[in-house]
């Protein structure tokens, strides 16, 4: 997704150290004059602008939502060349209608630059498929996170779990997000994979990197790093494949992928390194985001942290509400298979569209209060594993292991506290995480 509008913009309307956080290099800095003109023309043409890329945003979007969703709930980025939509009702409809929105870029429009920037068609993710080939993908790796196959797992994430923080030198003073955010995620789904206790350290490299490649406006070295991890991954994972299909199949997701290659060619080969790529990236970052938005969430609302502490039963309800009120994911797209309508707007055959899920998430037609923190709130109808067709694959396991963390965190310590204030959320439009979460903490 370009930075930057072309000839053909339609119409006007009616990281720090890590891959994780990235830093602004001298190319970002020739082009902010640049964005600053064009954000400046879009508030001045329609009240309001949507800088995703600005440290405001990215720090606390919200108030931004807020704005788009109050002055222009459908509105024309030209930053980023797509209809931006803010309601969660316009939200809901397009993430539930797959025969007029579609995910698979290159039915959108784009140019030189954007098709450049794509994979091979033949490494598309299911994340970028359409029905057919999305609905036959999904279905050969669905059995492997049904409510009841996550719930087997539920013995080995206490487990570990525990040895992480068993594992933390000193309670008074340690990052979450390196103790126990990013490394869980990836020791859980390194197990469903099959992958050895000794190979997890670049398990966790390649997962950082290819997460990364979710963000459309990452750098070129971002991108190259992107590429070098999918290469690396690819290269570990085939022999492992191809040792599944020839001796005797394990209880894992590899096995599983690997009989379904011998099946009547249900799956191929390249098919099989999507799948397994998209579980690496997919079903680790999101949920080290959930775990640390979502303790920072309680940490800065202590009234429902005490609330919490009073009654363990309401956590299942929590993750929800923390859910909601922080998604880890904030951005969705779209592009429109053909001319139609969205509440009465009109949109036209390849028109790109960016559906803000964090927005959607804090409509007020629809959450009483919506920017208050309530861990009692009931049947919440929070977009933040998506909807419809794509509705998150990884869902119930991001559940598990969010209500196992603060089960855990909260029979551990008596007391949990920020030794920063103002923790620093990485920068990123569709992934929306802490850079560290410094605490100090007094064991129960």
């Amino acid at each position: 997704m370009s930075l930057f509008p072309t000839r053909n913009e339609p119409r006007q309307p009616a990281s720090t150290r890590s891959p994780r956080a990235a830093r602004f290099s001298v190319g970002d800095a020739v082009r902010a004059p640049v964005i600053g003109a064009i954000v400046g023309l879009e508030r001045l043409r329609t009240g309001v602008a949507y800088n995703p890329l600005s440290e405001r945003t990215v720090q606390d979007p919200y108030p931004a939502y807020a704005a788009l969703r109050a002055r222009a709930p459908v509105h024309r980025s030209r930053l980023l060349r797509s209809w931006v939509f803010t309601r969660h009702a316009d939200v809901y409809a397009i993430l539930r209608d797959h025969r007029h929105f579609g995910n698979d870029p290159r039915k959108g429009s784009l140019t030189r630059r954007q098709l450049a920037m794509l994979p091979p068609p033949r490494e598309f993710t299911m994340l970028l498929l359409d029905p057919p080939d999305h609905t036959r993908l999904r279905a050969l790796v669905s059995r492997a996170f049904t409510p009841k196959a996550i719930g087997a797992l539920e013995s080995r994430v206490r487990t570990a779990l525990a040895r992480l923080l068993d594992d933390i030198d000193d309670v008074s003073a340690f990052d979450l997000m390196e103790a126990v955010a990013r490394p869980l995620p990836v020791i859980v789904m390194a197990e469903m994979l099959g992958v050895s206790a000794e190979d997890r350290a670049r398990f966790s490299v390649w997962a950082a990197h290819r997460a990364r490649l979710l963000e459309p406006t990452i750098s070129r070295r971002e991108r190259r790093a992107g590429a070098d991890a999918s290469q690396a991954f690819d290269d570990y994972f085939r022999p492992i494949i191809e040792e599944r299909r020839q001796a005797a199949p394990r209880k894992d997701i590899v096995s599983g992928l690997a009989r379904a290659q011998d099946e009547g060619g249900r799956l191929s080969e390249r098919e099989t390194l999507n799948m397994l790529r998209l579980l690496l990236s997919a079903g680790t970052e999101t949920t080290a985001n959930l775990i640390g938005n979502g303790v920072l969430a309680l940490l800065r609302n202590p009234d429902q942290l005490q609330r919490l502490r009073d009654d363990p039963g309401l956590i299942p309800v929590a993750v929800e509400e923390l859910l909601r009120f922080d998604s880890p994911v904030q951005a969705d797209f779209r592009r429109v298979l053909g001319d139609c309508e969205v509440s009465g707007f009109p949109l036209r055959k390849r028109d790109n569209l960016v559906l803000l899920l964090g927005a959607a998430n804090r409509d007020p037609d629809v959450f009483a209060d919506p920017d208050r923190l309530d861990i009692g709130r009931r049947r919440s109808r929070h977009l933040s594993f998506g909807g419809g067709i794509h509705h998150c694959l990884g869902a119930p396991l991001a559940r598990l292991e969010g209500r196992i963390v603060l089960e855990m965190l909260l029979d551990r310590f008596k007391s949990i506290k920020l030794l920063n204030s103002r923790p620093r959320f990485c920068r990123g439009i569709v992934l929306r995480g802490l850079q560290s979460l410094p605490l100090s903490c007094i064991r129960a």
